[in-house]
């Protein structure tokens, strides 16, 4: 049996997203998915690199999708700004805001999977450039593959997908870029894996038994650190409490503290820090707060505010607006100082409808009475923020452009001039 007569039977009564480039990978499972009857619509990433290539990519997707009746959604992003706000390369920006979208996606509409196209000789690129790079058997066994994201391509080599294509007169689109050398991971494909086969052809194959081999040892691992954890660990529910003299006592450390707290989004130095020093002191992730107090460890969630979204409708009249905002727009009159708690802006750069979030990892804006732009974190810093203020800050924005740090300062994008023509003052009751 070819491993591209694929067992998807697990899929027959799920409803699956399939991230599809336009690429031969993608193009192969897709078909695929076609000839199993798979419930799957597809989703697609612009992120507009290679000029009219980029596009046309879509557009095949886009038709590929019309022609055979399959839902189709795409997204066009501005990788180089995210690059440079979040201090990336263009791949991880690519990566973080093609898995953000996935994810929206996934929970707006419902989907129970997300299905990617990567492959053996994919598997065989991470395992490489993550070892090369320090990391544990996880990092070894490649790109994960969960109950919510699936990989059925992933022991399946490149020469079969290729040769299905070919039989099966499948067409694709090849991106040019995979061809040359400006990024690490095509570097290692065509200096090291295409010479690497050549001298062993059965490398793949050898490869594929070590990644058994390793995920075998990672499950056996992990269940023993996983018995171990519900000793050291006390859950009542709202809070997870870690003695610390217990904890220091295992052996070896990092290996735990890896294991433990990385799910939460904590760093084993950050984490290993926090058990010698003083009381009182905490680390944050994107979802949880680890306090340092007295013997123990403190974990609890970010509260959810933290993820509430509101929006707020500019052209409706007498609407009450949350958290104590105000709106006028008729009878107002420019001035040239407003205080922190107003926001005087132009009703026309705006895009209705506005919405009211808190603080994300990467938002930015420009502040009046600056130059340039700001990290809404450097911010918070300068500002001195407590956690409790981070944590309780609202943010308002136009499409996903910040307006206004609620109460605090104004993006002066959007503030009105002496000539605006329609004015909007938004106050905040102080």
């Amino acid at each position: 049996m070819s491993k591209l007569d694929l067992r998807l039977n697990e899929l027959n009564d799920k409803h699956v997203l399939l991230a599809h480039s336009g690429g031969v990978d993608s193009c192969v499972l897709a078909n695929i998915f076609l000839n199993k009857k798979i419930n799957f619509s597809v989703a697609h990433c612009n992120f507009k690199l290679r000029a009219k290539a980029s596009d046309q990519d879509l557009e095949f997707v886009k038709k590929w999708c019309h022609q055979h009746q399959i839902p189709f959604y795409f997204k066009n992003f501005n990788v180089k700004e995210y690059m440079v706000v979040n201090k990336k390369s263009i791949q991880e920006a690519a990566r973080d805001l093609r898995y953000e979208w996935f994810q929206n996606l996934k929970v707006q509409l419902k989907y129970d999977v997300l299905a990617t196209a990567h492959h053996l000789n994919d598997q065989l690129e991470t395992f490489l450039i993550n070892s090369i790079r320090g990391t544990g058997i996880s990092g070894l066994l490649g790109i994960p593959q969960t109950e919510k994201i699936i990989r059925p391509l992933n022991a399946v080599p490149k020469k079969d997908i290729l040769n299905y294509a070919e039989k099966h007169k499948i067409c694709w689109r090849e991106d040019s870029s995979n061809a040359k050398n400006d990024y690490l991971r095509n570097k290692i494909r065509q200096q090291v894996i295409l010479p690497l086969l050549q001298i062993k052809p059965q490398a793949l194959e050898n490869f594929e038994k070590t990644i058994k081999n390793l995920s075998q040892a990672e499950e056996f691992i992990y269940l023993q650190l996983n018995r171990l954890k519900k000793q050291i660990f006390k859950d009542d529910g709202k809070i997870t409490r870690i003695d610390i003299e217990n904890l220091n006592k295992q052996k070896p450390l990092n290996l735990c503290l890896h294991h433990w707290f990385s799910p939460f989004g904590f760093k084993v130095k950050e984490v290993e820090k926090l058990l010698h020093t003083n009381s009182g002191k905490v680390i944050l992730s994107s979802t949880h707060r680890l306090i340092r107090d007295r013997t123990e460890l403190l974990m609890t969630p970010l509260i959810e505010e933290n993820r509430l979204l509101i929006t707020i409708d500019i052209e409706k009249r007498n609407q009450k607006l949350p958290f104590g905002l105000d709106m006028k727009t008729k009878n107002l009159v420019y001035k040239e100082n407003w205080l922190s708690n107003e926001a005087f802006l132009d009703k026309d750069l705006l895009k209705n409808p506005l919405q009211i979030r808190n603080y994300m990892k990467g938002d930015y804006f420009y502040p009046c009475g600056m130059r340039g732009k700001k990290l809404i974190s450097k911010f918070f810093k300068d500002e001195k923020y407590s956690l409790l203020e981070k944590e309780k800050q609202l943010l308002l924005f136009s499409q996903d452009k910040i307006v206004w740090v609620i109460g605090k300062r104004c993006d002066r994008r959007f503030i009105a001039n002496p000539k605006t023509k329609n004015k909007i003052l938004m106050r905040l009751s102080k």
